[in-house]
């Protein structure tokens, strides 16, 4: 037998795609809203960012250390949930918090379940509503936008347009909630800056367009019909952040068409119920956590039939 010739498992395609490109397009789509962040909350919302890389990247090379497994910083996956949990943050959180979410979204939700691929919800949604639960206060007290240029020392409190909402006292513009103009967390005012972002990933083909869109037309349609203004519920809040960056993870995702379908018909159909009749403004959170938890049974309900295979006969078919 030729010595160059090897026998070896299926697939026999290569791809010259890794874990590490991928997650550097993710990174470069974040950096937009890194920017608008730091324009509309001031150059405290770049540290509260990098503060949590820096945590996120440290407690995956120590607990992998701990754990005597391959380290895996290069994979720069860390380094995504870092940006990710650090847009999630209001600006004024204490430093102290911000860590410990980092660790709490590493040690606990990634690595404890064994790492990149095997935890079973988003490590950075997960973290925020733990530190959400914990610190209900500083995780819900907003600074208002440009708060730095009037001289402050301190952020200027303000309510998100959601609260607002709620309470009838909304006086803002789809122009103010679509640039930014707004209370809320550091990622998740500036509408435009996602938008570029999720465009670059869709472009680049690390995400399909099928999650985001269905996520936001089903927000849409379904403020329409529980009487609520339906572009205001797309431009708020954390739906558009939600629905291009974290919905479409792709371990806590489905893989098949049908699945992204469901899944993210379920994640805007839980946001807006939230939204609408919970005691809570927001629900992106929590609607993306509990789909991630359903994701097992989309994929059973969804799976496709191999060629060949007979479909099992129901009970009472001839």
């Amino acid at each position: 037998m030729n010595s160059n010739m090897y026998v070896s498992a299926s697939p026999h395609l290569r791809s010259g795609i890794s874990t590490t490109s991928i997650m550097r397009d993710v990174v470069i789509a974040l950096l937009p809203s890194v920017v608008a962040g730091s324009i509309i909350f001031g150059v405290r919302a770049l540290l509260i960012v990098a503060l949590t890389v820096a945590s996120c990247v440290v407690s995956e090379y120590i607990s992998r250390k701990v754990m005597k497994r391959n380290n895996t910083i290069g994979d720069l996956s860390a380094v995504v949930t870092g940006v990710l949990l650090g847009l999630n943050y209001p600006v004024g959180i204490n430093p102290v918090m911000a860590v410990f979410g980092g660790v709490v979204a590493i040690v606990v939700v990634k690595q404890m379940f064994g790492g990149i691929g095997q935890n079973f919800v988003n490590p950075a949604l997960a973290a925020r509503i733990i530190l959400l639960v914990s610190f209900p206060t500083d995780m819900t007290t907003w600074a208002s936008p440009f708060y730095y240029t009037q001289g402050a020392v301190d952020a200027v409190t303000s309510a998100t347009p959601l609260a607002q909402n709620a309470a009838g006292t909304f006086s803002g513009s789809y122009l103010d909630l679509f640039l930014g103009n707004v209370g809320g967390c550091i990622g998740e005012t500036c509408a435009l800056a996602i938008l570029v972002g999720g465009i670059y990933l869709i472009a680049r083909k690390v995400i399909s367009p099928i999650i985001p869109v269905t996520y936001i037309a089903t927000v849409f349609v379904l403020a329409f019909v529980m009487g609520q203004d339906p572009l205001f519920h797309v431009l708020s809040g954390g739906v558009m952040l939600g629905a291009f960056f974290m919905a479409t993870d792709y371990t806590t995702s489905p893989i098949t068409s049908k699945g992204k379908v469901i899944f993210a018909m379920g994640c805007g159909l839980m946001t807006m119920l939230i939204r609408v009749y919970a005691n809570l403004p927001e629900g992106v959170s929590f609607s993306i956590v509990l789909m991630n938890i359903l994701v097992p049974h989309i994929e059973n309900l969804t799976r496709p039939k191999a060629f060949g295979e007979i479909k099992k006969k129901i009970k009472g078919d001839k």
